[in-house]
């Protein structure tokens, strides 16, 4: 429990005016995780030269500090192995105890959307984790969605235990290598989840280092511009989007005639399960509007209780109305993997029936509330029941995007900008000590491939540089097969770039090509990955007995008669094919650098590659189409990553 209390004798002594109460971030709080064996920072906010003391249940000493002129203060404390539940007090002008703190293993989440797929997006996998999980020693914390042309130093978040509920919104990929570690080295493990589908690596990455490529001088400009006059620029982004949506009041009938009241009559709707992307019905073919309303009974002893109404993910936007009140909406693009909490003030809920009503704005593709039966409810409190809102509910079809005006193009400052992501979410956890950070990134940079060879490790110094740790580990993906449109070789390009980071002191990558899915960017399998990048962690920074932690990777070749032997790192004990089928998925080229299709024999820890069409090979290249699914691995069952020999 977080308290906060104003010291005796504090009121009788000093003004009110005068006192600043010490306030912490949203990162220091109840049911954290501090890295152990470190010193770890303890900081925040309180009047500029307050005095400030802080005491951890595990140590004697008391840490004293006073504040800056700007109000800021921090304290670097040391941390023993874990040792139990801990208490940490914070004395200024007045006192905050946090409780329920475990020392232990903190790692960071980082990427798109890869990284941020919930258990609940991987339904129907992992039944049991998503409908009994209860792992005390697993805490999480998710940043919230942020974008910023400077440096946001606190977030909204906060840290809660790895229960059910907590899970079916938390990253499965950081889940499942939290709870490898935990089972592994028997510690707690804090997870922060800090990443957002769909974004690029240099919104991820400080000014500092973008300035290196002049691809990017121009954004950089830009967002020096805008947060030379922060105000003025968050005032003409709201004032553009408030005119679109006003303009849609005015074309969509819906919300002309006010479909979202309480007494409006939808009993001549046709009816939809909920939830449903609606691809089997008649709005499947529609972009635009699509209203959605349902009456529900109210729990009972609702009577002057505020109520918590969750809705699963919704694509793309919505505006949620109970009893034509409006308590809630996402309002912008980019939030259809959000999921939907809305707070019901006390009062609008009222005994008996009651309308729920949600005007869904999809600009594209299949929309609707796509998520899960068990994540559409609404309860009073969180020990209490839920009251369940999926089923079939009344909906009717609005206006389409092609009646509605352009919708508003992303500002210069948006979640792709350079640096956004690193201002906006990145800067408000780097003073919070880690172990590490695990990475599921690089989609949406393959139409720059080459530029993110640099690029990639450069974010990485960048991260180093800013939380202060020396070269701290870093483990990322390499991403997953798919059917990228128009590809020519660029998703093939990334993921040989991200094999080239390894060259990148204390990296690893976990290789996804067996378990991909060429139609879904998203493939569901979330467990393996994890798997595999604990692997890299347990072998690595924690020194665990386990010989290979890696699938295999091209270390050279060299011409042998009319082939080429190509040799590898990490191939255990041997080569294999994973089905038992000849090897696939190879390519040799001789002078001409034309490839043509090779067959590839296995020889123990080595192939020799070839090509009939082929009589003086120079060049091998492996998986290097998008979508491509090979069956080379070690005889550790880990696949291998694909590579090229030439530079062309």
């Amino acid at each position: 429990m977080l308290r906060s209390l104003l010291l005796p004798g504090l009121l009788a002594a000093l003004a009110p005016s005068l006192l600043a109460d010490v306030r912490l971030p949203a990162l220091i709080s109840d049911h954290m995780v501090l890295q152990q064996d470190a010193t770890v920072n303890v900081w925040g906010w309180a009047e500029a030269d307050e005095k400030v003391e802080v005491s951890a249940s595990w140590s004697k000493q008391v840490l004293k500090t006073q504040a800056d002129k700007m109000g800021r203060w921090e304290v670097k404390l040391k941390t023993p192995s874990a040792t139990g539940p801990q208490r940490l007090v914070i004395r200024g002008n007045n006192e905050i105890e946090l409780q329920d703190i475990l020392l232990g293993e903190v790692w960071v989440c980082g990427g798109q959307s890869n990284m941020e797929w919930t258990l609940a997006n991987c339904a129907p996998l992992y039944e049991t984790e998503r409908s009994s999980a209860n792992h005390p020693n697993i805490r999480l914390f998710d940043v919230p969605r942020q974008v910023s042309a400077t440096p946001v130093l606190d977030s909204a978040g906060e840290w809660r235990v790895a229960t059910t509920e907590n899970l079916n919104r938390f990253s499965a990929v950081g889940f499942f290598f939290g709870r490898e570690l935990s089972d592994k080295l028997d510690v707690p493990v804090g997870l922060i989840s800090c990443n957002w589908g769909g974004t690029l690596a240099e919104a991820w990455t400080s000014e500092r280092v973008l300035r290196r490529w002049t691809d990017f001088h121009r954004d950089l400009d830009n967002v020096a511009t805008i947060a030379a006059d922060a105000d003025a620029f968050k005032g003409s982004e709201q004032q553009r989007m408030a005119e679109w949506w006003k303009q849609l009041g005015s074309i969509d009938e819906g919300s002309r005639l006010g479909w979202h009241a309480k007494d409006f009559d939808s009993s001549s709707w046709g009816l939809m399960e909920i939830p449903n992307n609606w691809t089997a019905t008649s709005a499947a073919r529609h972009d635009g509007i699509v209203w959605l309303r349902r009456k529900f009974q109210a729990p009972e002893g609702v009577e002057g209780k505020a109520l918590l109404l969750e809705l699963g993910p919704i694509d793309d936007m919505d505006t949620t109305w109970v009893n034509g009140v409006r308590v809630g909406g996402h309002e912008e693009a980019g939030h259809h993997t959000t999921l939907r909490r809305y707070a019901v003030p006390a009062g609008v809920v009222v005994p008996g029936e009651n309308t729920l009503a949600v005007r869904v704005l999809d600009t594209g593709g299949p929309g609707g509330l796509t998520g899960e039966a068990h994540q559409v409810f609404i309860r009073a409190g969180e020990q209490d029941r839920p009251l369940p809102l999926n089923g079939r509910w009344d909906f009717a079809i609005g206006a389409s995007m092609s009646d509605l005006p352009a919708w508003p193009r992303p500002s210069v400052l948006h979640a792709n900008t350079p640096t956004a992501l690193s201002n906006g979410m990145l800067s408000s956890i780097t003073d919070f000590s880690i172990r590490g950070a695990i990475w599921y990134q690089g989609e949406s940079n393959c139409r720059k491939a080459q530029l993110y060879e640099e690029l990639f490790p450069g974010m990485i110094a960048d991260w180093r540089a800013r939380w202060g740790q020396g070269s701290f580990p870093f483990y990322f993906v390499q991403i997953a097969p798919f059917n990228y449109g128009n590809d020519t070789g660029q998703a093939a390009h990334l993921r040989d770039s991200q094999r080239k980071t390894l060259a990148v002191a204390n990296t690893g990558m976990a290789v996804t090509l067996d378990i991909g899915n060429p139609v879904d960017i998203h493939p569901k399998n979330k467990l393996d990955v994890g798997q595999r990048l604990a692997l890299w962690a347990l072998a690595k920074t924690y020194e665990q007995p386990i010989d290979v932690w890696s699938g295999p990777l091209y270390r050279s070749i060299q011409v042998e008669g009319k082939g080429l032997r190509v040799q590898f790192d990490s191939a255990g004990n041997g080569l294999a094919a994973r089905d038992g089928k000849p090897l696939t998925h190879f390519q040799v080229a001789g002078e001409d650098r034309v490839f043509h299709p090779a067959q590839a024999s296995l020889d123990g820890t080595s192939l020799l590659v070839a090509s009939e069409a082929v009589a003086a090979p120079m060049a091998v290249r492996f998986a290097w189409g998008a979508a491509d699914q090979p069956n080379l691995m070690n005889s550790e069952g880990l696949p291998a990553s694909s590579f090229r020999s030439d530079d062309w």
